[in-house]
């Protein structure tokens, strides 16, 4: 099997596992399980907290002492055997922690797999930026596969989604194991501290005041981000309790009207050299906030039967609000920060959208939902969505008002080739 295929399975698996539960976990804790807002909050920080610290060390072990692909194959057996155990446990707190085990292992697998990748393409002479995309597009068609699987199995509400996680897990970490060596490059200079090491140089951009406002919006849509992968897909399973729509296809196969966010990515994810060249970075971002008021505003109105076309559209939005952001605040990154501590700096972006952003929108929506939103136990959806609408707005306005950056297209040009 030829190393293109070998990369595109290792990716497409890297994400099913993923797929398998995060956008359907709602449902099980609210319908299933019948625990709290607030409790489900916390379980979206095991995201933003291991994203935070763990890819850092895990990059750091891999550079110095282990094999990539079987430290990668290892942090897989271990996140499937928590996952595993989530279907065992009986009380909110004691999954939170269980979670949080998991995602220690999982989350840094994510930067691991890219590392991988790249190690093993430049060192059989292929082009990466030609190459890679097409082989990294197959990890947002498993994590799609994932999510139909679970829906189309009647399992969207069950604990069937973590055992489905956890053999996906299971199997690409015996598979690891067969991939071509990535080992340590022992290259760490004597002379590196261990503020280099951990990135923390990059904490200096701070005292920029456009990179503060920059890292300060990215925390912002990070929570945005957090917000429709925790509740978009019990949403629209709760119009199962309204009558007339109880046997509607959006109610029976939410989590397949969901996955259309994720087809949505893979189409925006092509049309960004193009806005990027005539809009430049700022606008290009702009829209992105745009678009989540639009994502969170028409859930607000849309309805399985004659409001259907909104809650479709919203699911086709969210492609745009997801990749404008996260792709071309990378690019800003590249374009804006000194060679000597650029990686840092992508990884300082990574935990503020990843790691307190997530944290932020996780914990306080949850808060915010329970207080405010949930009477009798049922939601006010209306409320949650505009609300939350609202909140992308606010961040858009000052996004536009406070953040100056002039359009270079040569720059985007040079980045391109």
């Amino acid at each position: 099997m030829s190393l293109k295929y070998r990369l595109t399975i290792m990716n497409f698996l890297q994400f099913f596992i993923w797929g398998a539960w995060l956008i359907t976990i709602a449902n099980y804790w609210f319908g299933t399980k019948q625990w709290g807002g607030a409790e489900f909050g916390a379980i979206f920080t095991t995201l933003g907290i291991s994203s935070i610290f763990m890819p850092t060390l895990i990059g750091i072990i891999a550079d110095r002492w282990v094999n990539a692909e079987k430290l990668y194959g290892f942090l897989h057996l271990m996140s499937g055997i928590a996952i595993f155990y989530c279907t065992k446990v009986d009380s909110p707190d004691t999954f939170f922690w269980v979670m949080l085990v998991a995602m220690f292992f999982y989350m840094p697998t994510i930067s691991l797999a890219n590392s991988i990748s790249y190690n093993l393409l430049k060192s059989n002479n292929f082009d990466v930026i030609k190459v890679f995309p097409p082989i990294r597009v197959w990890g947002t068609i498993g994590f799609i596969a994932a999510m139909w699987v679970t829906n189309l199995s009647g399992n969207k509400a069950t604990e069937v989604q973590f055992y489905i996680s956890a053999f996906a897990s299971m199997v690409l970490g015996i598979y690891s194991f067969t991939m071509p060596k990535c080992p340590p490059k022992k290259e760490t200079s004597n002379n590196s501290s261990w503020i280099e090491l951990f990135g923390l140089k990059a904490f200096k951009l701070f005292a920029n005041y456009k990179m503060l406002l920059f890292f300060i919006f990215s925390m912002f849509l990070g929570a945005a981000l957090q917000l429709t992968n925790m509740y978009g897909d019990t949403f629209l399973d709760d119009f199962k309790y309204v009558p007339e729509y109880a046997d509607s296809f959006v109610v029976k196969y939410s989590t397949i009207i969901m996955s259309i966010s994720q087809i949505s990515e893979t189409l925006f994810i092509l049309a960004i050299p193009f806005f990027l060249r005539r809009f430049g970075i700022k606008k290009v971002m702009l829209m992105s906030m745009l678009a989540w008021v639009l994502r969170f505003g028409l859930f607000a109105f849309g309805n399985p039967i004659d409001g259907l076309w909104m809650i479709i559209v919203s699911c086709i939005v969210y492609g745009m609000a997801f990749d404008f952001f996260n792709i071309s605040g990378s690019l800003f990154i590249e374009t804006n920060t000194d060679t000597t501590i650029r990686s840092s700096a992508q990884g300082l972006f990574m935990m503020m959208t990843n790691g307190f952003g997530a944290i932020s929108g996780s914990f306080i929506s949850g808060i915010l939902i329970d207080k405010y939103f949930t009477i009798d136990g049922a939601k006010d959806w209306t409320g949650i969505w505009l609300s939350f609408a609202g909140y992308a707005l606010v961040v858009s306005i000052l996004f536009a008002v406070l953040f100056k950056h002039k359009h270079d297209p040569q720059a985007i040009q040079n980045i391109q080739h």
